[in-house]
């Protein structure tokens, strides 16, 4: 059944400091996701608590808006068939020392923070996520 789904991902500044954009965009590539979109910005650390506003109750809340607002990011929105499960099964789990072997959180992420990657968890979060850096 298609089930084609658009999904935001980020290159996180942890990763895109140690340059690598490019291994990470052809792991999305090699499975099969279509890179609709993509651009490199730095955003604000308020630009950043509006992002992470659903998590503005946890206590990583500042640590994390601080990181994603501490340099340059890649923001690209993927497309395949189920592309938001899909996304997080490549992405790997958040932690990267508990991440399956082959993802890019295994690969590339260095700590539970600095994780290298962000996807979209839902449909909903990923539509609103999308219209956050893709404004049409």
């Amino acid at each position: 059944m298609n089930n084609l789904e658009k999904t935001l991902s980020i290159i996180k500044p942890d990763a895109v400091e140690r340059g690598l954009e490019k291994e990470i965009k052809d792991q999305f590539l090699n499975n099969d996701f279509k890179i609709v979109e993509e651009k490199k910005i730095q955003i604000s650390k308020s630009e950043a608590e509006e992002f992470y506003k659903v998590h503005q109750t946890k206590p990583f809340y500042n640590d994390l808006c601080s990181y994603l607002s501490s340099g340059p990011i890649v923001v690209m929105i993927l497309e395949k068939n189920n592309a938001i499960l899909a996304n997080r099964d490549l992405m790997g789990a958040t932690d990267p020392k508990k991440a399956k072997d082959g993802t890019i959180r295994k690969k590339y992420g260095i700590s539970i923070d600095k994780n290298s990657v962000h996807g979209s968890d839902s449909l909903e979060n990923a539509e609103i996520e999308i219209k956050f850096f893709f404004k049409d």
